[in-house]
């Protein structure tokens, strides 16, 4: 038994499968950036406390 497919089905299919594809990417890139992030504020918290922690030594010698 053969069946026909028409062209036009395809097409739907292949939105779709696209459409999922730039989903999930999409969704990775909405992570990926959460999570950098999320490391950077560590990194920054930690340049801050130095900064402080320089600038009270400070005032304190004069």
């Amino acid at each position: 038994m053969l069946a026909y497919i028409d062209p036009s089905a395809v097409t739907y299919v292949i939105q779709a499968i696209a459409g999922v594809i730039i989903a999930i990417g999409a969704l990775i890139t909405v992570f990926r950036h959460k999570i950098v992030a999320f490391f950077k504020k560590g990194k920054n918290d930690e340049a801050k406390a130095e900064i402080h922690f320089e600038d009270d030594s400070a005032d304190k010698a004069e």
